[in-house]
C-alpha cells in the first residue's frame, strides 16, 4: 500500500460518528441535522429535465475537455459575473466533476518532489481535501490561521521566508469554509505578489461564491481581483467552482476549473490519464445550469431568510455574527466544542460539527478550539427550530 495513505487524517464526519458513538438523542425532538454542507434546496426543473432530455449522452464516452457548449456557457458566465474579459473556453476553462475532484487532482499535477520538501500551505480551518491532496502528492502541508482576531482574514507573515521559498501551492478558499470571510482586493495583491517572487501555483475554492447577502456587491472574485490588478492571462491561478452550492445540484457533481492556460494545459494531461471526464448528460444540464441566474437569486433568498431568522432567534445567547458570505455559522462555545457538540446532540437532537475537527495546531493555535460549524442547509422551520434548540440549550448550562 501506499505509506503515504498512512499520514491521512480521519475526515471531521467519522470523527464525529465517533464523538456521538453511544450518545442518545431526545426521543421528545426530531432530528435535525446540521453538521454537513449538503444542499438541501430542491433541485431546479428545468435542471433535472435538461438532464433527462439529454440521456442519449450517456451511450457516448465523454472527453476530458468537456462539450464546447459547456466551456463556453462557463466562460460566458464568467465574464458577466466579475466583469473580466473574454476567457477563452478553449484553452482557459475545463469542466470537471465537482470541484472536490479538481481541487485534489490540482497537488498531485504540480507537486514536484524532485525539489526538497515541497509545501503546500492551507487556510486553516480548512476543507480536508486540500491537507490530503498535498500528502498524496508528496508534499508537506503548511497552515495560515485564520481568527477571529482579524476578522478571519490572512497574516501572509506568519509563515518565512524560508517556508514560502518550498512552497508550490497555496490553497485558499473565499468565502470560506466554515468562517465566511471573503478576500479583499488587498488580501490578493499581497498574495500574487508573493506568487510572483516565489514561483507558487494559487488554487482558488470559490465554491461558496453564489451563497451571499447583498445582489448589488457580490464576493470578489480570484480571476476579477488578477485582472483589476492588471494580471493579463490569470498568471499561476486556477479557480475552482462548483454548480452545488449555486444551483442545489450536490449529486450532480459539475464543476469547472479556469485560469491560466499553461497551467491548465498540464492539469488536462494528468486528467486524461486520471479518467474523470464528465457525463455528456451531465454536461447538458450543467450548460443550462449556468446560463440561469433566476434560480441563483432566488436560492440566495433562502439563505438570507435562514440566516435572519436563525440569528434573530439566537440573540446574544451565543457568541456568533453572520458571515460575509457562505451558508454556515462559525459559532463560539461557552463549552469545549465536542463536548458542546455532543450534549446538544443528547439534549436537543441537533447535531452541528466541532471546529477543532476542521483545523489542525499550529502556531501555538487550533482556530477551530470552541468553535462549531452550523450549516444552515435545512428548511427555513428547521433552521428556526434549531436556533431556538440551541439557545434554551446555552441558556440552561
Amino acid at each position: 500500500m501506499n505509506p503515504r495513505l498512512d499520514r491521512l487524517q480521519s475526515y471531521p464526519f467519522q470523527k464525529l460518528a465517533a464523538l456521538l458513538e453511544g450518545a442518545k438523542p431526545n426521543p421528545a425532538r426530531r432530528p435535525i441535522a446540521l453538521h454537513i454542507g449538503e444542499p438541501k434546496h430542491p433541485t431546479p426543473e428545468f435542471i433535472k429535465r435538461a438532464l433527462a432530455d439529454n440521456l442519449a449522452g450517456l451511450a457516448s464516452y465523454p472527453a476530458t475537455l468537456g462539450t464546447p457548449e459547456l466551456r463556453a456557457a462557463i466562460a460566458t458566465w464568467l465574464q458577466q459575473r466579475y466583469g473580466i474579459p473574454a476567457i477563452d473556453p478553449a484553452t482557459q476553462v475545463i469542466p470537471v466533476n465537482g470541484s472536490r475532484e479538481a481541487l485534489f487532482a490540482i497537488a498531485q499535477a504540480v507537486i514536484d518532489t524532485t525539489k526538497p520538501d515541497p509545501i503546500v500551505v492551507c487556510p486553516n480551518p480548512f476543507y480536508q481535501i486540500y491537507e490530503g491532496a498535498a500528502l498524496l502528492a508528496g508534499a508537506r502541508p503548511v497552515y495560515l490561521n485564520n481568527l477571529a482576531a482579524r476578522d478571519y482574514a490572512f497574516d501572509w507573515n506568519e509563515l518565512p521566508a524560508d517556508v514560502w521559498e518550498r512552497t508550490q501551492l497555496i490553497y485558499v478558499c473565499s468565502p470560506a469554509n466554515p468562517t465566511g470571510h471573503v478576500m479583499t482586493l488587498a488580501d490578493w495583491k499581497a498574495l500574487f505578489a508573493l506568487s510572483d517572487r516565489y514561483g507558487f501555483v494559487v488554487a482558488a475554492d470559490e465554491c461558496y461564491s453564489e451563497i451571499h447577502f447583498d445582489e448589488a456587491n457580490p464576493p470578489l472574485g480570484a480571476l476579477q481581483a488578477a485582472h483589476q490588478l492588471g494580471r493579463d492571462g490569470y498568471p499561476r491561478l486556477i479557480v475552482f467552482s462548483s454548480l452545488s452550492k449555486r444551483s442545489n445540484v450536490p449529486g450532480m457533481r459539475s464543476g469547472f476549473v479556469a485560469g491560466d492556460a499553461e497551467l491548465l494545459k498540464t492539469y488536462l494531461l494528468y486528467r486524461t490519464y486520471q479518467g474523470c471526464a464528465m457525463s455528456p448528460s451531465v454536461s447538458a444540464a450543467s450548460t443550462a445550469a449556468w446560463q440561469d441566474e433566476a434560480h441563483v437569486v432566488e436560492n440566495r433568498r433562502l439563505y438570507r431568510e435562514k440566516f435572519d431568522t436563525a440569528l434573530d432567534i439566537l440573540g446574544t445567547s451565543i457568541d456568533v455574527q453572520r458571515p460575509d458570505a457562505a451558508f454556515y455559522l462559525w459559532a463560539h462555545t461557552p463549552l469545549p466544542d465536542p463536548e458542546f457538540t455532543r450534549r446538544l446532540y443528547e439534549t436537543q437532537s441537533v447535531s452541528v460539527l466541532p471546529g477543532s475537527y476542521l483545523a489542525r495546531n499550529a502556531h501555538g493555535a487550533n482556530p477551530g478550539t470552541d468553535r462549531v460549524r452550523i450549516a444552515l442547509v435545512a428548511s427555513t422551520e428547521e433552521c428556526a427550530e434549531a436556533a431556538r434548540r440551541i439557545r434554551e440549550f446555552v441558556t440552561r448550562l
